[in-house]
């Protein structure tokens, strides 16, 4: 529940949902606004749920037809937190039949809608991304789009379909919809900071919950319900969760880099619950304008939180957060421009509202490519990290790492494998490649 309420908003807020008006309208046209819109969640988490709420609130003709998860306590849970979350704002009439459990039941719900709500562990995106496209859906999938080179590689190529189809594709890097950000863009490109030289981007934090191993649990049942530890399910929270500010650097720059180098380990978080990830990455990004982002985020309990975005620019300075005020000042610390987005909408329910206007009016919203293009850097980053080595856009684009089978079942072998204590290889910069 406290994500879904980290990605609700007031219930009486409205925006982008009423009756368009139009001179005149094809035959078409008006039957795609009459239609009622049948919507599917794959991925019953957090996300998938709050998604879920945000999608039956941006449109009056919607229709939840389907639930798809790996498990069925998940699923359940969900549901009944989308019905509690609408207290009967909402009516939900979701058929036994529809509830869909396992690795395969995603094609199923897939089927059964028009719209199509992506938000399963990372690991599975692009395979899932794939078959939606493929079946002609408009898409809302959360963020990172893969785990790896691979994955995104694969999420490119169904992109080529995405435009050839007219679909609408909704990446979950909410700071794209968020006002606060798109007015301070628009000063940026007015030139009021200048040419943007450097900048430091950061998601320092506590860390997320950990799942400890049940003893009935298959070690590929245990990765999956722990997924956030787990390279081949979460990508390492440098691609799972510091993705945002990375993205918001490609944005403002309208550029991707070129290279990354820097480092990372585990200090704090390095216990058999923690799988195999870093608890903290620091990068050190290039970019083709000759332009030098710092990424840092951390993941170790008791240490300063920060979530933000700060850009240094010929003029000015930008100051970028996810809540609350954003400035841009002179290099003195004069105020040149100032939004405060206290009356704002939430910015995760103003991409469903787009999406699903966008889906009415015959239009098309295509977020695929620079969702890739933020996985892409984040993995990159991760690399450089990983490995200490300075990593190259080209090479890391093309890297033939591939961390997700496809074609899982519960009898399958997990991807990766403890030792005989119980712990996962960790990468070691200096010798992993």
């Amino acid at each position: 529940m406290e994500n879904i309420k980290r990605r609700s908003f007031l219930k009486n807020s409205s925006i982008l949902t009423g009756s368009l008006v139009l001179p005149s309208f094809s035959f078409k046209k008006q039957k795609q606004l009459d239609k009622k819109l049948k919507i599917s969640v794959v991925g019953c988490g957090g996300r998938g749920t709050g998604a879920a709420v945000q999608a039956l609130r941006a449109d009056k003709n919607v229709e939840l037809v389907a639930l798809c998860d790996a498990f069925e306590d998940r699923l359940e849970r969900s549901l009944n937190a989308i019905i509690e979350e609408l207290d009967g704002e909402i009516e939900i009439k979701l058929k036994d039949k529809n509830k869909f459990v396992g690795f395969d039941g995603y094609k199923k719900a897939i089927d059964l809608a028009d719209v199509v709500i992506l938000a399963t562990p990372p690991g599975f995106r692009p395979q899932h991304f794939e078959y939606a496209v493929n079946q002609s859906k408009h898409i809302f999938m959360e963020k990172p789009v893969a785990t790896d080179a691979a994955g995104v590689r694969r999420v490119l190529e169904s992109a080529k379909l995405v435009k050839e189809k007219k679909l609408n594709v909704v990446v979950g890097l909410q700071r794209r919809y968020q006002l606060s950000y798109l007015d301070i863009l628009k000063q940026v490109r007015r030139g009021v900071a200048g040419k943007i030289i450097s900048g430091t981007v950061k998601w320092n934090g506590h860390g997320v919950w950990v799942r400890k191993r049940e003893p009935q649990q298959s070690e590929l049942e245990y990765q999956m319900r722990n997924w956030y530890y787990f390279n081949w399910l979460c990508g390492d929270h440098i691609v799972e969760q510091h993705i945002h500010n990375l993205d918001v650097a490609n944005w403002f720059l309208d550029e991707h880099p070129i290279s990354a180098q820097g480092m990372g380990g585990r200090e704090v978080r390095k216990g058999i619950d923690h799988g195999e990830i870093f608890d903290h990455h620091y990068v050190e990004f290039k970019y083709p304008s000759g332009a030098v982002i710092h990424s840092q985020c951390r993941h170790q309990p008791g240490t300063l939180r920060k979530v933000n975005e700060v850009l240094v620019g010929t003029k000015g300075v930008i100051n970028l957060r996810n809540g609350g005020v954003v400035t841009i000042n002179d290099h003195n610390g004069n105020l040149l421009h100032k939004y405060d987005p206290k009356n704002d909408i939430s910015p995760y329910q103003i991409e469903h509202n787009k999406l699903f206007k966008s889906i009415r009016s015959g239009g098309q919203i295509d977020d695929t490519e620079y969702g890739a293009t933020a996985t892409m850097t984040a993995i990159m980053g991760r690399m450089a990290t990983y490995s200490g080595k300075l990593i190259e856009w080209d090479s890391a684009m093309n890297a033939d790492e591939n961390l997700v089978p496809d074609n899982l079942s519960w009898q399958s072998k997990a991807p990766v494998l403890p030792d005989n204590q119980g712990k996962y290889k960790v990468p070691v910069p200096g010798k992993n490649v």
